[in-house]
């Protein structure tokens, strides 16, 4: 008889777990701890895709400065286009848009973001001018950023005729010289 009596005990036993689930407050410290974890890990992911795009910017002011400097050295002039400049870069992205504007003494290259973009993402600006260096003159670049998202937009760095140096505009930033 006692044997019986086990074999039905753990059948009752084997019946109830086959019942259970998860209970309601098991299953709201589970939604909470990913809560907390997703309201710590988005904004640190948004902020990593910004820092991409960005040096999409970065990236394409330094190749426009890079080759007006080339131009220059091959033909006596800045470049008056992107395309002219030979770099198989686009004039607007998904992100941002680049213009050239051309003086006798430099040229100045913004890349601005896109208004859907603009809260978010830093505006970057581009300078080649002629810069003398003892009797002579040559070719300096400067790559400078809007001091944060939203601050407003790239204005073009100062390049003076027979000046020393190129300078950023007063609401940015040096990135590189």
């Amino acid at each position: 008889m006692k044997t019986e009596f086990k074999a039905k005990f753990l059948q009752h036993i084997n019946k109830r777990r086959q019942e259970q689930g998860f209970t309601l407050i098991e299953l709201l410290v589970v939604i909470i701890i990913i809560g907390i974890l997703s309201a710590i890990a988005l904004p640190a992911f948004l902020n990593q895709a910004n820092k991409a795009k960005q040096s999409e910017a970065k990236q394409y002011v330094s190749s426009i400065n890079k080759g007006q400097q080339a131009y220059y050295a091959e033909n006596t002039k800045f470049g008056s286009d992107v395309a002219i400049l030979g770099l198989g870069l686009k004039t607007q992205t998904s992100n941002y848009s680049y213009v050239i504007a051309t003086t006798a003494d430099g040229a100045t290259s913004l890349g601005q973001p896109l208004e859907a973009t603009r809260t978010a993402l830093k505006g970057y600006a581009g300078g080649v001018g002629l810069v003398t260096a003892g009797e002579a003159k040559t070719t300096q670049s400067i790559l400078c950023q809007v001091s944060g998202p939203n601050v407003g937009l790239a204005t073009a760095p100062t390049i003076a005729a027979n000046t020393t140096e190129i300078v950023c505009p007063a609401n940015m930033e040096i990135v590189t010289k």
